[in-house]
């Protein structure tokens, strides 16, 4: 028996109990009709290499549960619970016949998020949004209209024979925050100092040989300290560095005891995998807490600020009221309405150094340059100018060299124009964010992470083809129902048959 067996998505009805039908004009029946399951279920099998074992559950209930989870906002168990009770949902995600049995554990949802990579939803989407963009950019009508005066505009940087370039590129960067405490270097070493003393507790048992008495680890008078420490309204520079020296001094006695009793003959098993994880996070956070203590500085190369997830970095990003997020930082593409995972890293890297990247990936994706690139301050520069005059691709923002007092006018202009043609993606970045729950990241690991936010920008993609789809010129509307607080789809002929 293989562990994964091949499903066939030709699902025509679901039978109900009752007599009752499924109507078709209802949103997840819409849905299980537009998304492209065989292809999904091609990529997902190849986890699967061994013969033996389980049967594992079939892709079409692990995508959509993943979709479901984007789309909702649901936590693991909710997404699971609605699942079971929401006949609509089991239709979409491929049962034959509604039951009231749990589909799967909510745990299994972890393991659907390992399985399904941010790479295989970057495809999925690629698959099914990519043609639709390029179908925009080949309508005359539609094509970067922007770009209008190009021919006769002396401040477009085209070669003078014929491109093949099209479309308009809109880029910028965001970052989906992490779901962490907010990080102080008084807080953290504080919890990295109970975390020890945990340790020390549960290792304590199997070196009483070597200790008679438990090693005494202050933590009556360490807690004291700090809590008189974070009452304070204020803090000054000394009273601050008291407490970092503290807390790492504590510490560093705590990890010399743990080491003894290794020494000893003392397993490191006995703390569990979770806990042994935080140690080796906690040896690495005193290194860069006291290279920062003894250079009073405040920056150092990838900075942890947070033992649960050591992965997140912080990422400055200079808005006014939140100057630093703590958590992937991405770069999304926006083409035709459509948004494109261009590059995501947990690490602050350079957006305009990123750029030669994004506009090669958006090559493979569609097969051509674009026309027009739309982006912010940071990416203009003298480098990626002259590379994208040399590809025939107009970069937004000033011309370099000098120029008369015409061409600063018709430049002003266009910058004008292209800042505005530009701000929707800062619409397509409140969407994502508040309606995909990609305004605090709930997954903790680095690749669950990614995989939340690859489907975040899915399911939003999803959205929009619904609603361009399903426009009133089609027979069909789609509003807000501010009752239910979501989109609903409906007709606007009152006639609509039902599924049976």
């Amino acid at each position: 028996m293989k562990m994964y067996r091949h499903e066939v998505y030709d699902q025509l009805k679901m039978e109900m109990p009752f007599g009752v039908t499924l109507r078709e004009d209802n949103r997840w029946v819409i849905l299980s009709k537009k998304f492209p399951w065989e292809e999904i279920d091609r990529e997902y099998q190849e986890h699967f290499k061994s013969s033996e074992g389980q049967v594992a559950i079939p892709s079409r209930l692990a995508f959509g549960a993943l979709y479901i989870q984007a789309e909702e906002g649901y936590t693991d168990e909710q997404t699971r619970r609605n699942i079971q009770e929401n006949p609509y949902l089991q239709y979409f995600c491929g049962f034959e016949c509604y039951t009231m049995e749990s589909p799967f554990d909510a745990s299994m949802m972890t393991h659907f998020r390992k399985r399904i990579s941010p790479e295989m939803i970057q495809r999925i989407n690629d698959l099914v949004f990519a043609p639709e963009a390029v179908a925009s950019t080949d309508n005359p009508e539609e094509d970067d209209s922007v770009n209008q005066e190009d021919s006769e505009d002396p401040l477009s940087a085209q070669p003078t024979e014929k491109s093949e370039n099209r479309g308009t590129l809109i880029l910028d960067a965001t970052c989906c925050p992490a779901d962490i405490h907010y990080p102080t270097d008084a807080g953290l070493l504080n919890h990295a100092r109970e975390l020890v003393e945990k340790m020390i507790d549960l290792l304590y048992p199997a070196a009483r040989d070597l200790y008679p008495e438990k090693p005494r680890t202050y933590r009556q008078q360490a807690r004291k300290r700090y809590l008189a420490y974070i009452k304070k309204r204020t803090h000054t520079v000394r009273e601050t560095r008291m407490v970092l020296r503290g807390n790492l001094q504590y510490i560093q006695r705590d990890i010399g005891y743990i080491e003894k009793m290794v020494a000893h003959g003392v397993s490191l098993s006995l703390l569990g995998n979770n806990l042994y994880r935080k140690l080796l996070v906690i040896q690495e956070l005193c290194r860069q807490q006291w290279d920062l203590y003894v250079r009073k500085s405040h920056q150092i190369e990838d900075r942890i600020v947070s033992i649960d997830q050591p992965h997140v970095r912080p990422i400055v990003r200079g808005k006014a009221g939140c100057p630093t997020e703590f958590g992937a930082k991405v770069i999304v593409g926006l083409v035709s309405g459509y948004a494109f995972l261009m590059k995501a890293d947990w690490n602050n890297y350079s957006e305009s150094r990123s750029l030669k990247q994004v506009v090669e990936e958006y090559k493979e994706t569609f097969g051509f340059y674009p026309k027009t690139i739309l982006a912010d301050r940071a990416y203009p520069g003298r480098e990626n100018r002259l590379w994208c005059t040399s590809l025939g691709i107009r970069l937004s923002g000033p011309r370099l060299g000098r120029k008369s007092a015409e061409e600063k006018q018709a430049e002003s202009k266009q910058i004008y124009q292209d800042g505005c043609d530009r701000v929707v993606i800062e619409g397509t970045f409140g969407v994502v964010k508040r309606r995909c729950s990609l305004d605090r990241v709930m997954t903790r690991l680095p690749d669950t992470s990614m995989t939340s936010i690859a489907m975040g920008f899915f399911a939003a993609n999803m959205e929009r083809k619904l609603r361009l789809l399903f426009a009133p010129e089609y027979g069909w509307a789609l509003d807000y129902d501010f009752d239910l607080g979501e989109l609903v789809i409906f007709p606007r002929f009152p006639d609509v048959p039902a599924i049976q």
